[in-house]
């Protein structure tokens, strides 16, 4: 399949920008990145997100609290909530969900802010972006007790066809980072390939997971076209449709106005 070019027009789903962020959107932006999506993951980081969300051209924000954090509980959901009664626009809440791999936070206190923010995105009526490491029954048994709301993703998916599967049952799309292009995910491959063209999104997840050919590297929101390169060898089309495909998915599930790339 053909490599993204120059003329491809993309969308960073998922990022995490820092004190650098405009050095690195204005590099994305010439490189054909139309919007990154800014990650908040605590109240600190939700606020830098929106204020870098109102600054930089092309960046839109989220405000969540992570499962690593989730041990900061509802003082820390409220102030989130706040920003919102305030007059605040972020496109999504999130990034939330479990995380059982490191357990920063203890489980019942991770369930308990998940189900809170699924709550809140429903209140709000704004996308919903999860986190779920290590905890697939537990997200989704957390998700059907507190209702799917539309325009839930399952960020960085690492799961394969089965947990694809049952998020697109829930009504869910899926987001592929880097990892899909490392050499031992063929599950994330497969997932992929059968996920439908209206279903799915790309990300980098800066500053982590760097795509192959830059594995190893600092990512950075410009290099999510070869996220793209990789979505596309799997699904076995050109590069350009991932690109059209990923960035009206997009801009539908957060809301975003037409791409503009100058």
């Amino acid at each position: 399949m053909n490599a993204a070019s120059e003329a491809d027009v993309w969308i960073d789903s998922h990022c995490h920008l820092t004190d650098d962020g405009a050095e690195l959107v204005a590099e994305a932006r010439r490189d054909g990145v139309a919007w990154v999506v800014d990650i908040g993951t605590d109240v600190e980081r939700s606020i830098a997100a929106l204020e870098r969300a109102r600054t930089l051209p092309g960046v839109a924000a989220t405000i969540g609290l992570h499962p690593h954090d989730a041990d900061e509980g509802p003082a820390a959901l409220a102030t989130l909530e706040q920003l919102i009664a305030a007059g605040e626009t972020p496109v999504a809440i999130g990034e939330c969900g479990l995380d059982y791999y490191y357990e920063h936070s203890d489980r019942a206190s991770q369930r308990e802010a998940f189900a809170a923010q699924i709550a809140m995105a429903h209140r709000y009526g704004l996308a919903l972006v999860i986190h779920s490491r290590d905890a697939w029954e537990d997200t989704f048994d957390v998700l059907d007790a507190e209702g799917v709301p539309p325009g839930t993703v399952f960020h960085c998916f690492t799961g394969g066809p089965t947990e694809a599967r049952a998020a697109l049952e829930r009504g869910a799309s899926v987001s592929f980072s880097g990892i899909v292009s490392f050499r031992n995910a063929s599950e994330i491959r497969d997932a992929a390939a059968l996920v439908p063209a209206d279903r799915y999104l790309i990300e980098t997840d800066a500053p982590y997971l760097a795509p192959v050919p830059k594995r190893g590297k600092q990512n950075r929101p410009s290099w999510v076209r070869f996220v793209g390169d990789a979505v596309a060898a799997a699904r076995g089309v050109s590069a350009a449709q991932v690109a059209a495909e990923t960035t009206a998915n997009a801009m539908r599930t957060f809301g975003l106005g037409e791409p503009e790339t100058s």
